[in-house]
């Protein structure tokens, strides 16, 4: 039954979004992160990826989480003179991680969700009615 298809997609979709807010959480968790010395990096901003793929069971395609890419754009540079990272000018590595960026990414990941979620409620209530009106 092609309802029972549409949950499992949406299914799929709920999965993939979970796992990019727990990238984005963990983005925002390390943003203000700094190595323990000056010769270490500090955290590296992590960016989800999605692929499609055909499930043959269900004859759909399903959305998943892909592989996490590492954001390469630049630390930023903090002055701050005494901390164990500071370099010899005093200056500390701070993550790449943009917290507006990253709330920004969480809300369309929250808005992706609840869509999904949306479709299998919406779903539900329309194998409910089919069942109602088999009844009768």
């Amino acid at each position: 039954m092609d309802l029972i298809k549409s949950l499992f997609i949406s299914a799929s979709g709920l999965r993939a979004q979970n796992g990019r807010m727990r990238i984005i959480a963990e983005n925002i968790a390390n943003a203000n992160s700094t190595a323990k010395t000056p010769e270490e990096l500090p955290y590296r901003r992590k960016i989800p990826t999605f692929k499609s793929h055909f499930d043959k069971e269900m004859g759909a395609d399903v959305v998943e989480l892909g592989k996490v890419a590492e954001d390469n754009t630049d630390f930023r540079s903090v002055l701050m003179p005494g901390h164990p990272a500071a370099d010899a000018n005093g200056y500390v590595l701070q993550p790449n991680v943009n917290t507006l960026i990253e709330t920004t990414d969480m809300r369309e990941a929250q808005r992706s969700y609840e869509a999904n979620l949306n479709v299998i409620d919406s779903t539900r209530k329309m194998l409910q009615r089919t069942i109602d009106i088999l009844r009768a």
